[in-house]
């Protein structure tokens, strides 16, 4: 079971417990890389130098510094970071709670798994988590991490199952560009009924309850072909195009092939140069044309 990443109190108002904060997420990779020369084979290791005169700093004479005029520092000692007077070091204090859905998802960064630090906490844990439940609030504080203040936020797991809670570091809105200056090229387009319709049926269709567990890494899986490709000093075939499913010709014809492929219905046929088939009323992607055989028949007759 991993350390708990961060403890202290969380406070609300004049009531307040001990927690512990342990990363909800890991890394599943199990390919990991090292730099190497192309010409001996060799690991390149990463050194660092002064640049004045490029000489090897140990890691020990290493501190921060800020650059208050050009070329001009003033040091910060790891202790003097460590030792910074903010109460979010070592307290969360929530000091707003919004509805559970009123957070949009562009703001959260990364989740945590709350616990009550002993189990002397257990009886205030319980009753704050069962009051979240209850109201269906979200809690909203403040809390230092790597470095800098984050706003964090304290709900329930998404299961509701466990008696845990999770916080999850939020971005605060300056660090969020603005979608309008992003967005403002995109024109507005009457939308057609019946394309829209065939979009909800599409939609429809391929809708299924959230599995994660269906979900796997095809990257990781293909590095890992490679590799062993590359051990055994055979080639692996190139990757082979997408198959191609006809010449779609315009946005109707395209949902409509989507939606009979999710069905199984036939799909629609496209005419033999490449243009749209046409019904009566001019409708494209409806019929299927005759053959040019059939038309030499009618002719003939």
């Amino acid at each position: 079971m991993p350390r708990p990443f961060w403890s202290g109190q969380l406070r609300i108002s004049l009531v307040s417990f001990g927690i512990e904060l342990i990363p909800a997420t890991e890394a599943k990779s199990e390919i990991h890389f090292h730099l190497i020369d192309r010409r001996t084979g060799e690991r390149v290791r990463h050194q660092k130098v002064s640049s004045e005169d490029e000489e090897p700093v140990e890691k020990g004479d290493i501190v921060k510094g800020y650059e208050y005029s050009k070329g001009e520092y003033i040091q910060l000692e790891p202790s003097e970071i460590e030792n910074l007077r903010i109460a979010s070091r070592h307290t969360i204090e929530l000091e707003q709670f919004v509805g559970a859905n009123d957070i949009g998802p562009e703001y959260y960064e990364k989740p945590y798994f709350v616990l009550p630090d002993d189990p002397s906490q257990a009886e205030a844990f319980a009753v704050v988590r069962q009051a979240l439940e209850e109201t269906r609030r979200t809690g909203l504080g403040k809390i230092a991490l790597g470095g800098r203040e984050r706003l964090v936020a304290i709900t329930l797991p998404s299961d509701h199952k466990s008696l845990g809670m999770m916080a999850y570091t939020l971005r605060f809105s300056s660090e969020l560009r603005s979608p309008a200056q992003y967005f403002e090229s995109v024109k507005g387009h009457k939308v057609d009924r019946d394309q829209l319709t065939l979009a909800k049926e599409l939609i429809q269709k391929k809708s299924t309850p959230f599995k994660p567990d269906s979900f796997t890494d095809n990257y990781e899986a293909a590095l890992r072909e490679e590799i062993n490709a590359k051990l055994k000093h055979v080639s692996l075939p190139r990757q082979r195009d997408t198959a191609t499913r006809g010449k779609v010709i315009n946005l109707m014809d395209a949902l409509r092939r989507s939606v009979g492929e999710e069905t199984g219905k036939n799909k629609p046929v496209v005419r033999a140069d490449g243009k749209p088939a046409r019904n009566r009323a001019g409708k494209q992607g409806m019929h299927l044309m005759r053959s040019r055989g059939t038309e030499k028949r009618r002719k003939s007759a």
